[in-house]
Order: C-alpha cells, then structure tokens, then sequence
C-alpha cells in the first residue's frame, strides 16, 4: 500500500475549493512549518556554535540558570511534550480506523515532539553558557506554533466540532501552552533586556557558585537534573575509582548552612517569646517557631506527597482497564469492526481512552511521573530536616555557653541530659519532620482507596478495608512494646559493657590468679539476660512484619469470599486484580501509620524538653562583663550586616559572630586606685539556692602582683574565683575590674592582647580531645620560644616525648588517657601560655608530687609569670609558698578571715601565724617522706607502658584489609577497585553458618515456600476469574455453584496456608539471627579471655570494647531486619518477574537490556553508599565530643572569653555532618529515581508484550499487578544490599579477633595427678631460663640460672627493661618460655595446665586493682574461704577498722576502679587477697611504688611477720625495701649480674648494687 500525507482513499484530499484553510490536510501540513523551522535553525547553532565554546570557565557555571521563569518554562515544554504524546497517540488511533494510511494524522504531531525537545535542549545550552540573544530563534518559534495551532482551531470552531472530541481539546490546550510559553520569552526579555534595550542588565553568579568548595549542586541545577539527581552521577562513579571522603563533597551551601538556619529559627523564637512575655504561665511554642522559620517547604513537600498519592491511584485503574479491554477484544473477535469515514475520523476521550495500548503508556508515564514527585517530597524533608537540625543544634550550643553553673552543679541540668537533647531530640524533631508529610498525606490516601474499592466491588470492599483498620492498632502495640524491648535492652547491654571493660582492664590481674572464668561466667549471665530482652524483641519484630505480610492476604480473602457469596454475577478479572493492587496501595499508610504516631508522641517530648532547657536560668549579665547581654540582640536587628545574604565574605565568620553575638564587650569602670586589678565590695554571691555561700566579701587583687588564697577545704576559695569571674549569682555588691592603664581600647587592639580575658585553671583539669599542644595554645597564635618556656615550667617535656607523635598526639576522651597529674599540668601550661593580664589558678599542685610543686613555682610561677608583670591569683594548700605571696586573703566558711602581706599577719594575727607555722611543719616532714615516693616517675612509667606497643599497632590497624592473600603481589588499583565493589559473601556465609545449618536451611526452605504460596494464591486467583467468565449455558446453575465453592475452598486453603508461612518465617529469620549472635559473642568473649598477654599489650582497649559494643550491637540488632527484608524484596521481584515471563515469555527479551542496568545501579550505588554511610558516623562523633566537652568546660571557656571560637568550632562540626548526610540522602534518591524508572519500563515492557500475547485476561491482570509490585521492592534490594554490606563489616572485624592464637591452657599432668598441696616448701630452681614475649621477637631473658631455698625472702633489682617483671610474669607462663625452665617443689611448670599453675601462686601487682561489687568478692571471687580468713587478711593488711567501719562491713560496695579507696588502701586490699590464698609463693612486682612511706612500712612489717614461712620474690622499685632480704639478684639486660646477700654485695665498693643504693639514699 502507498503512502501518502493526506492518505489514498479520499477523494477529497486536495480539494481547496471551500478556500485553503478549510482542507483538514492542509491546515495539519502548515503547523508542520514551525517545527522545522525550528529544527532547521537550531541543529547548526547546537552542533556547531558549541563546539568552540566548549571550554565552560568554571566547575560550576554549567550549572547556572540565568535565566528568569526558568522552573516555568521546563513544566509547560514537559506538558507540551505530554500532550504531544497524546496527540500522536490519538492520529495512530484513529489511523487505525481507516482504510489507508493518513499521515498528516501522526506526522506533524511527531515532528513537534521532536521540536519540543530540540528546545528545551537548545535552551539549556544557551542558558548555562549565558548568550541570551540567541534565545530569539526561540522566541519566533513560539510565535509561529501559536499561530498556526490557532488557525487550526479557529478552522475546528467553525466547522463546529464538539468539545467532547479529543482532537479539539488536544489543539485547545496546545494553543494555551504556546501562548504562555510566549509569555515566558517577552517575561526574559523583558528583566534582561539582552535585545530592544540599550543597556543589557549584567548578572553575577550566586555566592555558592563562586566557591568551588560548595559541591552540592541540587539548589543551582535545572529542573531535569534536580528531578532525576543527575548531577550526582560524577560523585557516585568517582566514588568507583577512590573512595568519597570529606573534601570530595564540599561545603554546604549558605542558605544550609547551620549558621543561616539558626538565625531563622532564633528570629521565630524570639518573636514567640515576645508574644508570651505578659502571661507567665505560657512559655513560647517551639512548634509555631519552626512553622514560621521551616514552614513553607514542608507545605511544598506535602505537595509533592499528594500529587504522588493521587498518581499513585492511577495504577489500579489502568490495569482495571487493560484488563477489561483486553477481555472485550477477546470476546468481540468474532464482530469486524466499522471502518470510519476519512472526513469524519474524529476520537472521542472515552474511545481513545479504550484503547488498551494508550492505557499501557498512559501507565508509564503515571508511574513516572508519581515517583519523580515521591522523591522530590522526599528530598525536602530531608533538607528541611538537617536544616532544623542544624539551627536546634546552634540554639542548643547557644544556650549551653549561656547556662548557669549553678545549674550544672546543683544537678538540675546534668551533662547526661545535654547529651541526650544533642544526640537524641534533635534527631528524634529531625525523623519526625521526615515523616511529617505522612500525617496528612496518609488519611486521603486511605480514603479515596477505599472510595476506589467500594466503586469496584460494592459492600464486599469495606469488609476487606474493616479488616485492615481493625488490624492496625495491633501495629501500634506491637511498636510501643518494640520500644519497651529495646530500652530493656539497652539496660543490660550497658551493664555487660560495664563489666567486659573491667574484665579488660583488669585482664593481667585476672590471668595471674586464674580467675578469668569467674568473670567470664558473669558477663555471659548479663548477655543471657540481654538476650532474653532481645528475644522480646525479636518476637514483637517478626510480628510485626507478619502483621505486615498477612493483612493484606487476610483483607483480600474476606473480600472475594464475601463477593463470591453476596453477588450473583461472577468475580471479573478487571475488578480482582486493581483491587488486589489497591490494597497493597493500603497497607503500607496504614502500617506506616504507627510508626509515624509514635515518632509524632516522641517529637512532644522532645520539644518539652527542649523548651524547659531553652527556659532554664542563664548566667547573670554585669554590663563590666559583657556577655550577651539583653542588648545585644536588639543592637544586632539594627546591624544591616544580619541580613544572612549580606553576610561579609571577607572577614572570617568568627569576627562576625562575635559583633553579632557581643557587640557590648566588658565596658570598664575607672578606678581610683591604679594598682588595683580586682576589687570586691560588699558582696554576697550564691549558687543559686538563695542562701549566700560567700558573704561579706570585700577584697582588692592588686595589679602585677602575686595574690594566694589560703583556708581549710569546703572554706570557698574557688568560689571566690568563680564570683569574682561571675559565675555566682550575685546577691547584693560589685565587682569592679579596673580599667589597666589605657582608655577603653579599639576593638582591634583589645583583640590583640585579650584585655578582659582571664587565664584560668580549674581545680578540676579539663581537657579538649585535641593535640597537646591545641590543648596548650588553646586558640591563641603559636610562638615557639613562649611554647618551650611554658612546657619546661610545667615539666612537661619528658611526657612529651613519651608520646607516640610528641605534642602532636591526640589526647581527651578519643585520644590517650593521661593520668591526673599530667592532665594538671597541661592545663597550668594552657593558663600560662595565654596572653592575658590576670591569671587564676585553682589548686593547681593538688595532683603534683613535690618536685613538680617546686619547679612549677620556681620556674612557671615566681619566673615566668613575674617577669611578665601578669597578675595572679593562687588558690593553693601548699602553705610552704606562703613567703612567696605578695598579698594573701584567708578565708574561713565562706568569709575573708584576713588580708595582706604576711609580714602585717604576722603582726596582727599572731594566733594565725602560728598555726600555719605548725602547718609547715607538718607539710614539711611530709615532704621528707614524699622526697623518695616519686610520683612522676611512676605516671611517666605508666604512660610508657601504655605506649609501648606501638610496634605492633600497625599490625592491627591492618586488619580490616581482605583475608586473601593470594590477591598481594598485584596491590595496583584494580584489585583495590575490585575489593570495593565485591560484596563481602564469605563474611555473609561465616554469619550465616554461626547460627547453626538447621536454621540456615529451615529460613530458606520457609522463604521459599512462602513466596510460592504467594504467587499460587495470585494465580488461582487468576484461573478463578478468567474461567468464571468463559460464556457457559446459563441452565448449569448447580455445577456452578459447586464451582464456586470449589474456587473459594481453594483460594480460602492457600490464603491459611500463606499467613501461617508469613509467621514461620518472621520468625525463623530473627531466631536465626539471635543465635548467630549469641554465638558470636560467646565465641568473641572466651578467645578474648584466653589469648595470650601480649595482645592485650598490643591491642588498644578501644579497639577490643568496640567489638563488644558497635558491632555487637549492630549483629544483635541491624542484621537479621536487613537480612529479612533483603530476601523478602529480592524473592518478591525474582516471584513477580517469574510469573511475568510465565504469563508472556517475550517479556524475558526485553529484560536483558533493564537487568544490565539495574546491575551498573546497584553497583555503583553500593560502593557510593558506603563511604557516605562511614563519612556520615565518622562526623558524628566529635560533634557530639565537642558539646559534651563545652558542658564540661563552661567556666573556663568563659574565663578566656572564648565562646565565639568555640561556637564558630561547633558551626563548622554540624554542617561537616550535615553535608555528609544531606548526601547520603541525596544518593538514596538518586538510586530511588532510577530504580524507579527501571521499574516503570518493566511495567511498560510487561504491559505491551501481556497485551500483544496473553493467554487470557486473568493473566494479563497477573503480570501488571506483579510489574506494579516490583516498582515499589526494586530499590529496596539495593538499599539492603548496601546497608548489609556495611553491617557485615562489624561480623568480619569479630571474626578477626576469632582467628587469635589462644594460650595453651592443656598440661601434659592432668590437674588430679598434681598434688593438692602443691607448691608445699615453695622451693624454685631456675634452669637456664629464657624468655621471649613472642616467637617473632627477640628474647628478654638470656639464660638465667638461680635457685631459691624454700622460704627465703629474695630481692630483685635493676634498671628499667632489665627484665624484672618478666621473671616474675615467667613463674606464671605468661610468657613464652622457650628454653630452659622453672622447677617447683619437683614439678616442672611447663607440663601443669595454666589454671592450676596459676591458682597455686599469689602475686601483688604494681598497679592496685579492685572490681566493682563487695570487698568480700574482690578478696574471694571463687567464694571458698570463710569469713574468719578474710577478716585475718585485712588484720593483716592493717584495714580491718577501716572495712569495719564501712556500712556492711564485708559485704560494702567497691566502686568501679576502686575509686572510693585511696591509692594506698588499694595496694593494701591487693596484700590482703595475696594472703587470702594461703600459697607458699608470693611474687611482688614492684608493689609498693605507688604508695607512701607509711603504707609502705606496714607492708614491710607484714611480709617478715605474716609471710615469714612462705617464698617471697620482691621485685624492686627503690633499693632500700630490700635491704633486708636474704638473697639479691641484680639484673641487666636480661642477664644476672650480681647473686648474693645484700651484706656481701653491699662490702663490693664497686658493685652495681652498692651503687644502686647510694643513689637511693
């Protein structure tokens, strides 16, 4: 058959007698004119014009919009487009109804769809690279579309063809678009006027755009691009080729920046307040304060939401349609349809809209267009709801550096619950607004569903939506008793946690004394009862997504079994099966539904809690210290610089926080007396309960001089310190600071020597988690001549240097742990490197030892700050400074008992005098005694041994790299690539395994069952109704009837059959999943209690509790969900594509293309992922450090007015975490919108091929339905791919622990063949002895050969690292002995098992540890002796009036640590537990250097007396305490150097041991 425009049937055609614009034909050829104008034009100008231009300037100007109704112009060419597609798809139609081919029906319609998208095209090429006059090509286009689609209207008018018609609407709205279209040109034209005007209107990039750290594009990217995430692809396959880390995502832009925002919100809340200041009873609402700063893109979000959910209606109704079309054109085969006339080939909607193929395509593009809505809704939350975040944050910090002290003190507002508003109501205000448009979007949804279903079946419907409803408040109890479980078990995790650390702490004690499984069995006793609580809650968990799978089963049964029994016609195809799709549209509001409740119920809270913070007291605002004070934000709304869009980019932000924040700095007030810096009148300060702790003060600080501050303890020195810094509430009086010897100064100069700032020392040492030397600068600028000064004041360079990367090593809470006294002296050094006139030091010897005193007065105090000419106040006890003073103040409860210099004391109050004479003396003799307990020695010591392992740190830090080994030799970055894209199955298997094959097998055989049972429940769904409908005799009433029951008795088993499995797997899955965990952690904890003494030297205790805290709470409770949900999504997708290819085997061909794709998704998603899900955990918790690290810090950071750094630190914390998640999110929807997309193309395949070659109209119905169904479970296989993927790494790194050698605790004696006495005489011989830590590393004892007579007292001494304490370890085969050995009473130890080994031996260790419970357990943790024994041992030790004393006696607590006892005291319950197992060995490891000389007598005494028949082996710290001793081994390098009497050793002038004790003496 030819082709012709106008077709070759009609006769008619070129027929122009009426005029020319009556021919239909030609009127369709003249508005093919524009288009090809249009094309003609602008493919030259595309292909050519741009090829020279292709070097765009900047990163970001390609993603400019400069042009104005940008927005605008992308919606109307999109509907342009749609309506296009209608166009040809109604010429095609009608095609169809005639006898020949008539082109002008389509043809035109096709060429403008291509001039549609050739000009959103060109227009966006002109409009990045900025050349608007080429903008008029398009601008005539437009005209000339309107132009000729009126003629063509005007020519329909007349011939009078009703509106009804398609083509007449179709044309109308063409009209109306071209027009407005028109409209946005001269709208361009007009604000830029680039053509007609004489000074074109130039225009500057926005801000965000100039910086080209800013990488977050989504504001500054075309409508397109935002609505696809397009302009994410370059990060997500870069992300491929290196992983994603901070700098690869920027900045965020200004208007998200945490700084912005609070701005907003302070504004809204302010305006609240402003409104409830007259009624004291209403506090200010949060709620109308973030409506009004985050209101309006909440509303455009809900927008989204609603259109999305009206579009998402349109599914059911298509395959209602399909399928009903379907079914007619199978019926009316038979009849030949009536070819229309050619002059009348008018369509009207309800006939085109029969057409099965435009419903499949009408379809598509629904399912499109509703998920491109979904995600856009969703993005805006997101946005909004880090914005939010971001300003709570701000006010939070605001309001932190506000808050009274008092309040802290006095416990109203303790650091736990500043903690909780940061890390838990903000997220709790910010996943609320997530869900927020859910609250209004869900009940329309429910409503028109249920609308849609009545319309479909009549009453039956409502039976299936009761059902529904009914079942949701279930929903709802689960959830609550979901969140009921987890706070149970989150109790218990954090009292096993407790207990796991101080098992690791105190792992060397409890090998030594085997007692290791004592504890062991402890902590298993606190998982057994974590696990129950997780049984709980994996119980409600697997309910609930039971409740989710069956009601949508159990709502379909009760409604076709109604209908099958309540209506005579028969169930159809068409109504089944968009009622089935309509239901699953109905669960997922109604079981979101709880959820959002519940986060709605948590969201109140959180704001009452948050408004009674918000509302609690500040600190007193005194105009001479000027804080923010109530003028400052009145002054600021006059500043224009608040407008956040005139923010100066210039100046750092920090100078404009500060004139925004403090605009008023301390004003001063002239004194009269120049030499005075502080002067105090009458003043009476509280803490805030009313009753005045300082009354009556009146003291003057004289300027440049140094004053101290004396008095017993409790007597308020360091209240006086914080009153006079305004931290007390002041009562009545002043506090005058004297204006220093200059006019108020410039803003620049008083920055430049911090005029009002004072350096000060809390009593209490507080330290940032950042370097040391941060810590020491603490903000100022670094000199390094005044830094060494400092650090050498403090004596803080040997610790320096002990530290793995010197002053550059973390430090605080994330870094290394310094003992007290190191802590004190940082914070000494921080005071005194500050460059401030007045400093205050707050005890600062307390924690020193005498030495340190002394230098640090000397050289720090008396030198460095003299010289300076700084005023000091010195709180201190240390009454021997007393003559340094150049003022003293005494005080006495809470008043100044005396002022002045010592000498007017002495005159005036001899009484005083003399009592601190007596004092000195004391304090004197005490030094004489502390002259040999070298405390810093010891902390050094400590700090070392801390330290030491770094060798094998390294070893460590490598253990997340890849088991393989194979895969070494070529480390180039292909096999790095490959690692990062491979999903870790091996790791999947050994979890899988851990919980046991039965289970393994049990889920899958389950999983599978079910989805089968499913699927049959679909397809005889299908048989059912198709059959129904075959034309049968009507007189087979009966045979019918049977059918039915037979129909329904089947439907009704496999229904049963379906909920019963939905139950048996929730179920299978999470009791695998506890299994596999309580597995886990069993295995985790007894490797860790047996391995060997050197891991636990080399292993950072941080590393180890993780393993125990993280990543046993992520395979507790991440896992099994994840891994739940993965499967049911994958085998929903696998069932549906499976019973699509069944129904249609063509649709497998057109699968291959979309598998590919969805391949290169997930791929590259899952690699993207997981660097932004590490990015977004990493950032989180120095932002939580930091707020938990001001809290503690308040008064000093106040002190040194650093309140503007330190917020501007906090700024700069929550936007790094915020930009981190803003893209993570934005990668989920950028994974959404295509797997989305994928989707509708699979629906559209399975449509067409179910249409062209389906068996019958059920199975059509079948195949859309399951194609509906993939849209929604696509997306989810990746994003539990990628979320299990990161969650396997904490299985992976616990298997790590799991390879660890374990000591070998198996003897060759079996434990019954050694006697039960043993060792009896405590004879030891060593034989040849040597001693490596491990195989690898050298030996640290080189044949060493002694023998010791039973009972004798042996000392051992020598230097640091002569290998002392690894003899003693040597005696416990802690160590590897691998020649030579240690003979017993006659027993070989190497061939006892460990544990009777080292339950027959007692040794005191250096470090006293005590476990918190009674001091009966710490004494006899098996539980074997009487009371009798253990109150002997504590006569023994000298403590049995102190424990008798103590309420309980035996049974009173040990706080963690032992903190409750002194350090002396420890080391005396350490003797009495070696005395308690009666061993003929005892070992002391340098036991008594941690203690003083008193302490240290006593322990003497007891062993010559208590001890005198046992074995003691005393490793020596100082000399002296084995002078006494039988024998003297003098070590060296692993070898012994001197072996004799003490008397002997000490007549060999040049002897080392003589040496050793001259130096001691």
């Amino acid at each position: 058959m030819r082709l012709a425009f106008c077709g070759n049937d009609n006769a008619s055609a070129y027929n122009i007698t009426a005029g020319v614009l009556r021919n239909v034909c030609f009127v369709d050829a003249l508005n093919l004119v524009p288009h090809v104008f249009l094309l003609f034009i602008t493919f030259p100008i595309l292909f050519i014009g741009w090829g020279s231009q292709s070097s765009k300037v900047q990163i970001h100007h390609n993603t400019w919009l400069h042009f104005p109704g940008h927005n605008l112009r992308w919606i109307l060419t999109f509907t342009l487009l749609f309506v296009h597609v209608c166009e040809i798809a109604e010429g095609i139609v009608s095609d169809t109804q005639m006898k020949s081919r008539h082109l002008h029906l389509f043809l035109p319609a096709i060429i403008g769809f291509v001039a549609a998208t050739v000009s959103i095209v060109y227009y966006h090429n002109i409009e990045t690279s900025n050349f608007p006059k080429l903008l008029l090509a398009l601008f005539l286009y437009w005209i000339m579309a309107f132009v000729t689609k009126t003629i063509k209207l005007v020519r329909y008018c007349q011939d009078g063809v009703p509106f009804s018609q398609l083509r007449f609407c179709i044309t109308g709205i063409m009209v109306i678009l071209y027009g407005l279209l028109m409209a946005v040109e001269i709208n361009v034209i007009r604000v830029r006027k680039y053509v007609f005007f004489m000074n074109p209107q130039k225009v500057k990039p926005p801000e965000d755009l100039q910086d080209l750290g800013v990488r977050f594009l989504q504001p500054f990217v075309n409508l397109l691009s935002k609505a696809t995430y397009w302009w994410m692809n370059t990060l997500i396959i870069s992300a491929h080729k290196k992983p994603v880390d901070l700098k690869a995502i920027g900045k965020l832009p200004i208007a998200m920046r945490a700084l912005t925002n609070y701005v907003c919100l302070k504004e809204a809340y302010e305006e609240q307040k402003k409104k409830v200041a007259d009624q004291p009873n209403r506090s200010p609402s949060i709620w109308l304060a973030m409506y009004s700063a985050f209101g309006r893109p909440i509303l455009l979000s809900s927008t989204f939401r609603y259109l999305a959910d009206l579009l998402g209606f349109a599914g059911p109704l298509c395959i209602s349609g399909i399928v009903q079309g379907f079914q007619d054109t199978t019926n009316n085969t038979n009849t030949t349809e009536k070819l229309k006339d050619p002059s009348n080939s008018y369509l009207s909607s309800e006939e085109f809209l029969r057409n099965v193929y435009v419903l499949a395509v009408l379809l598509f593009l629904a399912l499109i267009l509703q998920r491109t809505f979904l995600q856009a809704s969703y993005y805006v939350t997101t946005e909004t709801g880090i914005n939010l975040r971001g300003a709570l944050l701000a006010m939070i910090y605001n309001k932190i550096l506000r808050l009274s002290t008092s309040n802290l003190s006095m416990g109203e507002m303790t650091l736990g619950q500043i903690n909780n508003l940061v890390a838990i109501e903000t997220n709790q205000l910010m996943w609320f607004l997530f869900l927020c448009p859910n609250l209004w979007a869900m009940p329309v949804q429910i409503i028109m569903g249920v609308i849609l279903l009545y319309n479909l079946l009549g009453v039956s419907a409502l039976v299936g939506a009761a059902v529904i409803v009914l079942l949701a408040p279930i929903q709802y109890f689960i959830a609550t008793k979901l969140a009921e479980a987890q706070k149970s078990t989150l109790d218990y995790s954090t009292e096993r946690l407790k207990k796991t650390n101080e098992i690791l702490k105190g792992i060397k004690l409890l090998k030594l004394y085997a007692w290791e499984h004592i504890f062991c069995t402890s902590v298993e006793e606190t998982r057994m009862k974590e696990l129950t609580s997780l049984k709980t809650f994996a119980l409600h968990t697997s309910l609930s997504i039971f409740m989710n799978a069956a009601i949508p089963i159990a709502a379909v049964l009760a409604t076709f079994v109604t209908y099958a029994y309540t209506n005579d016609k028969p169930l159809q195809p068409a109504q089944a099966f968009a009622s089935l799709s309509l239901f699953h549209i109905l669960v997922t509001p109604l079981f979101l539904l709880s959820t959002v409740v519940r986060f709605a119920v948590k969201a109140i809270i959180s704001v009452q809690k948050l408004n009674e913070f918000l509302l609690s007291d500040e600190i007193g605002d005194d105009s001479w210290r000027g804080g923010e004070g109530s003028v400052a934000y009145e002054s600021c709304k006059k500043h224009t610089g608040l407008h956040t869009k005139a923010i100066n980019r210039r100046q750092p932000l920090r100078y404009q926080l500060e004139s925004y924040e403090q605009p008023s700095r301390r004003h001063t007030r002239p004194l009269e007396i120049d030499d005075i810096a502080i002067k105090v009148t009458n003043g009476y300060f509280s803490w805030g309960s009313g009753l005045a702790t300082l009354s009556n003060i009146n003291i003057r600080i004289p300027t440049g001089q140094m004053t101290m501050i004396v008095g017993q303890v409790g007597c308020g020195k360091s209240s006086l310190l914080l009153a006079i810094l305004g931290e007390m509430q002041t009562l009545e009086g002043k506090v005058h600071w004297s204006n220093v010897n200059e006019t108020e100064p410039s803003f620049e100069a008083s920055r430049s020597r911090n005029r009002y700032s004072v350096a000060y020392a809390a009593q209490k040492p507080w330290l940032l988690n950042a370097t040391v030397e941060e810590n020491i600068i603490f903000g100022s600028p670094f000199n390094k001549q005044r830094y060494k000064a400092v650090t050498d004041a403090c004596s803080l360079q040997p610790d320096i240097d002990l530290l793995p990367f010197g002053d550059q090593t973390e430090i605080g809470e994330r870094g290394i742990n310094l003992s007290g006294g190191q802590r004190q002296r940082i914070c000494v050094a921080r005071a005194l490197y500050q460059n401030t006139n007045i400093v205050f030091l707050d005890d600062p010897f307390s924690a020193l030892d005498i030495h340190l005193s002394d230098h640090l007065m000397q050289e720090g105090i008396l030198k460095f700050l003299q010289e300076d000419k700084r005023t000091l106040v010195l709180v201190t006890h240390k009454l021997q400074y007393l003559p340094h003073a150049d003022w003293i103040i005494a005080m006495k409860d809470g008043m100044v008992l005396r002022e002045g210099t010592l000498k007017d004391i002495q005159t005036k109050d001899t009484e005083l005098y003399e009592h601190w004479k007596t004092l000195m003396n004391r304090q004197d003799q005490e030094l004489e005694k502390d002259m040999e307990a070298d405390q810093t020695t010891l902390e050094r010591k400590t700090l070392r041994r801390a330290m030491y392992p770094r060798e094998s740190k390294a070893q460590l830090e490598d253990e997340d790299e890849e088991e393989e080994e194979e895969e070494d030799e070529d480390d180039n970055m292909s096999t790095v690539l490959r690692l990062r894209t491979k999903m870790p199955w091996k790791t999947c298997w050994r979890y899988l395994t851990s919980g046991g094959f039965f289970l393994l097998f049990l889920m899958i055989f389950s999983k599978l069952l079910k989805h089968s049972v499913i699927v049959a429940i679909d397809y005889w769904l299908a048989t059912w109704t198709s059959t129904d409908n075959a034309n049968e005799p009507r007189n087979m009433d009966d045979a019918r009837s049977t059918k039915k029951t037979y129909h329904v008795a089947v439907f009704s088993m496999l229904s049963g059959a379906g909920i019963v499995l939905c139950l048996i797997t929730s179920l299978t899955v999470e009791w695998m999943g506890l299994t596999a965990a309580k597995n886990l952690h069993h295995n985790l904890l007894n490797k860790i209690i047996l391995g060997p003494i050197r891991f636990f030297d080399t292993t950072p205790l941080g590393l180890i509790l993780n393993r125990f805290s993280a990543d046993t709470n992520i395979i507790d409770q991440h896992i099994p969900p994840t891994l739940e949900s993965l499967t049911r999504s994958t085998l929903l997708c696998l069932s549906a594509i499976g019973m699509i290819s069944y129904a249609t085997p063509w649709f497998l061909v057109a699968l291959v293309p979309l598998g590919i794709a969805f391949y290169f998704i997930q791929k590259y998603f899952r690699v993207a992922s997981k660097d932004l899900q590490e990015l977004d955990d990493s950032t989180q918790l120095p932002l939580l450090c930091h707020f938990s690290e001001t809290a503690e810090g308040l008064t000093t950071i106040r002190a040194f007015r650093h309140e503007a750094r330190f917020k501007q630190r906090m700024l700069e914390l929550t936007d790094t975490n915020n930009i981190a998640y803003l893209f993570l999110s934005a990668a989920n929807r950028w994974l959404e919108v295509r797997t989305d997309y994928l989707g509708a193309c699979i629906v559209l395949t399975a449509a067409v091929t179910s249409i062209t070659e389906g068996p019958n109209s059920g199975f059509v119905g079948l195949g859309l339905l399951y194609a509906l169904t993939i849209t929604n479970y696509l997306n989810w296989v990746v994003r539990n791919l990628a979320d299990l993927e990161v969650q396997m790494g904490a299985v992976k790194k616990v298997h790590s622990f799991l390879n660890m050698e374990s000591e070998n605790y198996e003897g060759y004696l079996d434990p019954s063949q050694v006697p039960k006495d043993w060792p009896q005489e405590g004879e030891i011989k060593i034989e040849n002895l040597c001693v490596r830590y491990e195989n690898n590393l050298k030996p640290v004892l080189k044949h060493v050969k002694a023998y010791i007579k039973p009972g004798q007292k042996v000392g051992i001494c020598g230097r640091t690292g002569s290998g002392k304490s690894s003899l003693s370890l040597a005696f416990f085969r802690m160590v590897d002995i691998f020649d030579g050995r240690i003979v017993i009473d006659g027993i070989d130890i190497s061939k006892l098992p460990l544990h009777t080994l080292r339950s027959r031996l007692s040794i005191i260790l250096q470090d006293p540890i005590l476990f918190s419970g009674s001091i009966r357990f710490n004494l006899d943790p098996e539980c074997k002796c009487t009371d009798d024994r253990l109150w002997e041992a504590l006569e023994i030790a000298q403590l049995k009036n102190m424990v008798k004393s103590l309420p309980g006696g035996l049974d009173a607590v040990v706080t963690e640590g032992g903190e409750n006892f002194s350090v002396g005291q420890r080391q005396l319950f350490c003797l009495a537990r070696a005395f308690v197992r009666k061993s003929s060995i005892l070992i002391m490891d340098e036991a008594t250097a941690s203690i003083d000389m008193a302490t240290e007598n006593i322990l003497q005494k007891v062993v010559m007396t208590a001890f005198a028949d046992r074995t003691v082996v005393t490793i020596a710290h100082r000399v002296h305490t084995i002078l006494t001793a039988d024998l003297v081994i003098v070590m060296k390098r692993g070898n012994i150097l001197e072996y004799d009497t003490p008397e002997n050793l000490l007549s060999q002038e040049d002897g080392i041991f003589a040496s050793f004790v001259r130096a001691d003496m």
